[in-house]
Formats: C-alpha cells, sequence, structure tokens
C-alpha cells in the first residue's frame, strides 16, 4: 500500500524538493542528518525561510497565511521536509495555539499574536502538566483568582519543553472549585519574561535539557490574555491535545530513519555479512515499515477531515499511540544495527563541534543518546496508556 500521486501533486512533490534542496542552510542539514542537537537560532531560521516563501503554516486558513492546499499536498509538505533534513517544525505556536487562538481567540489576540507566531518573532511553550497533574491532566492545582484587569496566578508545570526559550506560554489554571474539576479550568496566555516566572532546567537520561520545571509565583496576568470563557479551558485544551497528537505521529520523520536503519545495516556486518541480508533482520524492519504504511493511511484520513473543517477526534489517540511506537522501534534497530559502537553512550556527541575521536563509525556516535532520548515518546502528549482509555470509551464503547 503506497501513496499513488497525480500528475499534479508529483509536480508539487518535486517543487517542494527543490526548495528545501536550493533553500536550506547547509549546516543546519549537516546537523539533522548526523542527528546532532539544535539551538533555537537553527529552527527559527528554517521557520522563517518556510515563512517568508508563504509555507509555514498549511493547516492555516488561507486568509490566515496558510497555503490553501490538499490534505495530500500538506502530507506531501511534511514528508519532503523530513525527507530534505530539515529541522522540525517547533509545533507549540505554529501547530497547537495558533489552532486554539483562530477557534477560540478574540479578535484582537488573533491580531497580535498570530502574525508574530508566523513569523516566528514569539517562541512558545506548553503549560499543562504538573508535578501532581500528568496523566490526570484535570488534577492541575496552578490557581488563577481574578483581581481586577489581572488574574493573580501562583502554581508550577513541569515537563516544558523549550521554556527556556520561550516568550510565551499557553497555560492551564485552575479558576474556581465548585462542579467537577474540568469546569473549573480556564485557559491563559502568559508572557514568560514576566516577574514572578522562574525556569528550571531538568536534564535527561540522554544529557540534554529540553525540558523544564517552570515556577508563577503571585505572577499577574492581563485579563485580556483569557481565551475563551473562563472554566471552559478544559474543552480548549482537547481541543489542542487533538492537534498534538495528529502531529506526533510525525509519518516523514520515521520514513527517514527507516531509510537510515536500511542504509546502517547494508554496512554493518555479522556473522561476515551485512546485516541487512540477515532474514530476522529483515523481517523486523518489514514489520516496522508494515505499521508505518498503515499509519500513513490514517494520517491522510484524519487530514482529509481536517480540510473538510473537523477537528481531530479518537484518531488522534490511534495516531499517537502507533506514532511512536513507530519511532521508538526504529531506534532499537538503529541501537541493533551499529551493535558494540553503541556503547559507550556518550551524550556530549550530540553537540556540533564535538570532536573527540569517534568510537567506532562517526554515524554511531548519536544513536545511544536518541535511543536514550526517544524513550519519553509514548509518555508526553498523554501517556499511551492514556490513548488507549480514550479509544475504548469513544471508539468501542467500553
Amino acid at each position: 500500500m503506497e501513496l499513488k500521486l497525480s500528475e499534479a501533486d508529483a509536480a508539487f512533490r518535486q517543487e517542494v524538493r527543490n526548495f528545501v534542496e536550493a533553500n536550506l542552510p547547509p549546516e543546519i542539514r549537516r546537523k539533522v542528518e548526523l542527528g546532532l542537537r539544535l539551538g533555537k537560532d537553527d529552527y527559527v531560521t528554517w521557520q522563517k525561510i518556510l515563512h517568508e516563501k508563504g509555507w509555514i503554516a498549511p493547516a492555516w486558513p488561507k486568509e490566515q497565511g496558510g497555503t490553501g492546499w490538499t490534505p495530500v499536498q500538506r502530507y506531501i509538505f511534511e514528508e519532503e521536509l523530513a525527507l530534505g533534513a530539515t529541522p522540525p517544525i517547533i509545533a507549540f505556536g505554529l501547530h497547537m495555539v495558533g489552532p486554539v487562538l483562530l477557534a477560540f481567540g478574540g479578535q484582537a489576540q488573533k491580531e497580535r499574536y498570530l502574525p508574530r507566531i508566523l513569523a516566528s518573532e514569539d517562541w512558545w511553550c506548553q503549560g499543562y502538566s504538573e508535578p501532581g497533574a500528568g496523566s490526570d491532566l484535570a488534577a492541575l492545582k496552578t490557581r488563577a483568582l481574578r483581581d481586577g484587569g489581572n488574574y493573580i496566578v501562583n502554581g508550577a508545570k513541569t515537563w516544558t519543553t523549550y521554556a527556556q526559550h520561550a516568550d510565551m506560554m499557553f497555560c492551564l489554571v485552575r479558576t474556581a472549585d465548585t462542579g467537577k474539576k474540568q469546569e473549573g479550568i480556564s485557559f491563559l496566555l502568559i508572557d514568560m519574561k514576566s516577574p514572578g516566572v522562574t525556569v528550571r532546567p531538568i536534564t535527561t537520561i540522554d544529557g540534554g535539557q529540553e525540558i523544564n520545571e517552570v515556577f508563577l509565583d503571585d505572577l499577574r496576568v492581563p485579563a485580556e490574555n483569557l481565551v475563551g470563557e473562563e472554566g471552559k479551558g478544559w474543552t480548549i485544551a482537547k481541543f489542542l491535545l487533538g492537534h498534538e497528537r495528529t502531529g506526533i505521529a510525525a509519518v516523514g520523520r520515521s520514513k527517514k530513519q527507516l531509510g537510515r536503519v536500511r542504509e546502517i545495516a547494508a554496512r554493518e556486518l555479522s556473522d561476515g555479512r551485512p546485516l541487512i541480508e540477515q532474514d530476522r533482520f529483515r523481517e523486523k524492519i518489514a514489520e516496522v515499515e508494515i505499521d508505518l504504511l498503515a499509519l500513513e493511511s490514517v494520517v491522510l484520513r484524519v487530514l482529509s477531515d481536517e480540510a473538510a473543517g473537523r477537528a481531530p477526534g479518537p484518531q488522534a489517540s490511534l495516531l499517537k499511540i502507533k506514532g511512536t511506537e513507530v519511532q521508538q522501534a526504529i531506534t532499537e534497530l538503529l541501537f541493533e544495527a551499529v551493535g558494540n559502537y553503541a556503547h559507550p553512550y556518550v551524550a556530549e556527541a550530540l553537540e556540533a563541534g564535538w570532536n573527540e575521536a569517534p568510537i567506532g563509525p562517526d554515524y554511531a556516535a548519536t544513536i545511544a543518546p536518541h535511543y536514550f532520548n526517544w524513550r519519553k515518546a509514548s509518555i508526553y502528549g498523554g501517556t499511551n496508556e492514556i490513548q488507549k482509555n480514550i479509544i475504548a470509551k469513544m471508539v468501542l464503547g467500553f
């Protein structure tokens, strides 16, 4: 099962491919190809290039800066970006809070924030999980009390990706304790440079510091930064999570990494012959590839629904589960393909300019750090166990 393209779509694929080849800075391409750690400037540079072309927000309405592409064109675009070794688009602004503002934001909020999101002038982070409220998100305790024209916010958020770079945070806060716990939650936009915001890094198992704790102490947030109605933040949160989980599938980037598995397995020898020639390893690759093809068909269906104006439903949970399982399986194949060269694990190998003598082939140094980092994939965006519960309830009726 493969995507069959019309002549127009095939020409579009070639147009995107040519653009990427001509415009992606070589030093950024090299970092992505080698699996090196990217800095904020790398992401922003590429996003600004796409913005100048008018291609930064394909999922947005055309009148708000979108492209007007068909679902198949959007899919082709995402796949070509991945195959061309571009940095991933940082989702928090363009794919998460942007759609929220389009659907729920007031006119002043749209005019203020949407152009800055498109131009990558604001870097956003997500204030959802808390020390005692991750999988049970509705148990959050960060509190916002109305005080005239402001909310006074106190609480803490955790696992906040790229908060150290962020200009703004979209944040779930508790504004009431009456009724169901979901009914007392509101959706606030927080300026990360405000007095009362403290960011503390968390070092992950791969040695990186992409996630953080964020402490909010007597933080004053203008009431105009409330999105939608007070107490209706849970509806917005679910809408946003649907978009996040759909994006997590990342089929194009998994295809790119699966190609990397094949390349490495063709070089590495086992029992005197390339690993790719061994039946069991080929079977493992085929199993992942079949899952990836099935995932691709569901992604196209979801994109088609979005184009028709339907928000992602429980299919988003399916995409999140299978997408992250495929991603983790590919990192395991990469780990197996490089064998002993993946040990010892050297976190510093992810840094550009790291010039220690490589252990084994030059492509082996980043395999172990990525393997460890991707253990988180089945947890973020709502754990896979929670997604299975959603599917059981919303699809199977249990």
